[in-house]
C-alpha cells in the first residue's frame, strides 16, 4: 500500500469526527487535502470551518464549505490536522507546510485536537524531522545564533514566505527529549513568531493509517 493510499484511508476515517452543526477547525498539508477531498466526495455536511492556511481556505471553498474568520467565532469542538512527527506522549512537530503559527492558533481554540497521519509519522523521540521555527525576517541571524547555542543547526527554508509574511528556519540535529521545555524556550527568543513544537497543546486523539487499517490512539 502506498503512502498516498494510507493518507486517503486515514482521511476517510476522520470524517466520523466532523461535529454536527458546529464549526470545524481544519489544518493544512497533504493529508488534510485528502480529508477535504473526502468531505466533498462523501457530501459530508460542514456547518462552517476555520482554516489554517490560504490553500486550505481555497480547498474548503471549492467544495462549498463556508470559511469564517477565527476572530468572529467562539472556541469550537474539533480541530483536525496532520503532523510531521508524533511521539508516544502525543507531542508533535508541525510546520513542514509553513502554516505552524495559524495551526497553533486554531489548536488553542479547539476543545479537541485530532491528528491524522500515516504510520511513518510515529516516532519514539521527536527531532529527526527538522524543527520549523517561524521568524520575523529582521531577527533571522540572531535567532539562528540562539538556536545553535541550543544544539541545533538552523537552515533558512529557501523560497518560503509564510501566509503571515515571515520566514522559516528549519533546525536540524535536535533530539527532543523534553518537547514542552524546548517549546517554551524557543518561543521566548525575540523575533520568533512560534516554533513547530506542539507540546503545550498536543493531540488528544491520533488516527494513523497502516496496511491493516486505521488505528486510534487516545490520551488516557
Amino acid at each position: 500500500m502506498t503512502q498516498d493510499e494510507l493518507k486517503v484511508m486515514v482521511a476517510k476515517a476522520a470524517l466520523d469526527y466532523i461535529p454536527a452543526g458546529s464549526v470545524l477547525g481544519v489544518g493544512s498539508g497533504s493529508t488534510v487535502m485528502k480529508f477535504i477531498e473526502q468531505i466533498g466526495i462523501n457530501k459530508v455536511p460542514v456547518a462552517a470551518a476555520v482554516s489554517s492556511s490560504n490553500k486550505t481556505t481555497e480547498a474548503l471553498k471549492s467544495i462549498g464549505v463556508n470559511v469564517v474568520d477565527p476572530n468572529e467565532t467562539q472556541p469550537y469542538d474539533v480541530y483536525i490536522d496532520g503532523a510531521d512527527e508524533v511521539d508516544p506522549n502525543f507531542n508533535m512537530i508541525k510546520g513542514g507546510g509553513a502554516c505552524l503559527t495559524r495551526e497553533k492558533i486554531l489548536t488553542s481554540m479547539a476543545k479537541k485536537f485530532i491528528c491524522i497521519v500515516d504510520k511513518s509519522k510515529l516516532v519514539d523521540t521527536l527531532g529527526k524531522f527538522p524543527l520549523p521555527v517561524e521568524i520575523i525576517p529582521m531577527a533571522r541571524e540572531q535567532v539562528a545564533r540562539t538556536l545553535r547555542a541550543l544544539g541545533g543547526e538552523p537552515v533558512l527554508r529557501k523560497d518560503c514566505i509564510t501566509d503571515n509574511g515571515c520566514e522559516i528556519l528549519d533546525v536540524h540535529g535536535l533530539k527532543i527529549t523534553d518537547p514542552l521545555a524546548l517549546e517554551q524556550k524557543i518561543n521566548q527568543i525575540p523575533g520568533v513568531v512560534t516554533v513547530g513544537l506542539f507540546a503545550a497543546k498536543g493531540a488528544d486523539i491520533v488516527l494513523y493509517a497502516t496496511e491493516e487499517g486505521v488505528k486510534v490512539l487516545k490520551r488516557s
